[in-house]
């Protein structure tokens, strides 16, 4: 009796000494299998290909390991970061859309900071002398008009033009279940907001897009890349972020609304920018009467300064409790609120708004990526019929998409 009770103490003494090892394990390499695991939380997997290298990153506020910056916790693991090059919105995700960014050194570390937002789009060849290895770790939301994509091409451009090898610490896209809208066919509609022959949602992760840009021709010379893939992820999967991708992009429920609300940014309705709920409302001041829902934009600094629609009462449509698997389940974009908006405004003349001076393609256009969505909903085409219009070329996109997928 005394010894199996001296072999129960025993057994319980080892898991407890095995539960506080396992405890004091970093959060990213604790058992996990079911959860997703980023790229850049899976350190084991190339923390040997940095090792006694200079490191260049491109990174944003987005960039985690665990829930620290990657660029601290690399630099705590030894790693030699010599620069890092931040996206729109800078490297601490606190410049608004558009703005653009100057060169900087971050305080924190004193590293140099180079915008890829600000005087050069691209790294250039002297930027580029003293790295010997780039890395990419940036939240992407799977839409053509989210510029992250844009700085990936032109990363790759940089680093295959310097024959310098770029790893990609993969993370999963939010929006990846949809594959939907207008593919841009013809480049008279590229801009700083599209220049890839994609649909308005891609449904690929930047380590998909990565492959893509690579087999489809986008580069003049193909990148040598390395991805960390994210585990257990597959692109119908629910993922909510750990942190804010961009200013205007504050909560789970506008990242999910995004990629059918941020095609507004070519009307005369305000999409919430100058709000604190972007991307989850809809509305503008003619609209009085016909929406019993209002808000008012005002300038913000860091997310909106000078809002559509600023300090006006807008009437409209709030979105903020809009149940989001109503889209998982279509896996299509809503284009049901720009047609009934349409409809709504006043002043359809003034409804699509026009492009900037000089130029004669609308920004509702330029977004959009063809004028055949604007055309049609003037001509008051039903939604089944525009959907119809897309198939074609949708279906040769994810055709060829298929070839780049890394993930079920």
């Amino acid at each position: 009796m005394r010894f199996n009770s001296l072999l129960i103490l025993l057994m319980v003494s080892i898991g407890n000494m095995q539960s506080a090892a396992q405890s004091t394990l970093p959060k990213h390499t604790m058992p996990n299998r079911l959860g997703i695991i980023t790229g850049a939380d899976q350190t084991e997997k190339y923390l040997p290909f940095l090792k006694e290298k200079r490191i260049g990153i491109v990174a944003n506020q987005s960039s985690l390991i665990s829930k620290k910056s990657s660029v601290d916790s690399l630099l705590s693991l030894g790693i030699k970061i010599v620069k890092v090059f931040g996206p729109e919105h800078g490297f601490r995700g606190n410049a608004s859309n558009g703005a653009v960014v100057a060169n900087e050194v971050d305080a924190k570390t004193g590293i140099p900071i180079i915008s890829l937002y600000g005087r050069n789009e691209k790294p250039t060849k002297e930027q580029l002398a003293d790295i010997d290895l780039m890395v990419f770790d940036i939240q992407d939301v799977g839409c053509r008009y989210y510029t992250n994509i844009n700085t990936l091409q032109y990363v790759m451009e940089a680093c295959a033009e310097n024959n310098k090898e770029l790893l990609i610490l993969d993370r999963p896209n939010p929006n990846g279940y949809v594959v939907d809208g207008p593919v841009m066919t013809d480049d008279k509609f590229k801009s700083g907001i599209g220049i890839h022959h994609i649909p308005m949602t891609h449904g690929m992760t930047i380590g998909e897009f990565a492959q893509y840009l690579n087999g489809e021709g986008y580069l003049k010379k193909p990148c040598k890349i390395n991805i960390i893939k994210v585990a257990n992820y597959k692109h119908d999967m629910a993922y909510v972020l750990p942190i804010n991708p961009s200013p205007n992009l504050n909560t789970q429920q506008a990242v999910m609304l995004f990629p059918s609300l941020c095609m507004f940014e070519g009307t005369a309705i305000n999409e919430g920018r100058g709000t604190y709920m972007p991307f989850t409302v809809l509305g503008a001041p003619a609209l009085k009467g016909k929406y019993s829902f209002s808000y008012k934009p005002v300038s913000i600094a860091g997310m909106s300064e000078n809002p559509r629609h600023k300090d006006s009462v807008c009437y409209g449509i709030d979105l903020r409790n809009y149940n989001i698997n109503t889209l998982r389940k279509s896996r299509q974009i809503n284009l049901s609120w720009l047609i009934e908006l349409y409809n709504a405004y006043p002043d359809k003349a003034s409804f699509f708004a026009p492009g900037r001076a000089n130029q004669d393609i609308s920004a509702f256009d330029l977004r959009i990526g063809t004028d055949q969505l604007r055309k049609q909903i003037i001509a008051g085409v039903s939604e089944s019929d525009i959907r119809k219009s897309w198939e074609p070329e949708l279906q040769k996109f994810k055709a060829i998409r298929a070839k780049y997928l890394l993930y079920p």
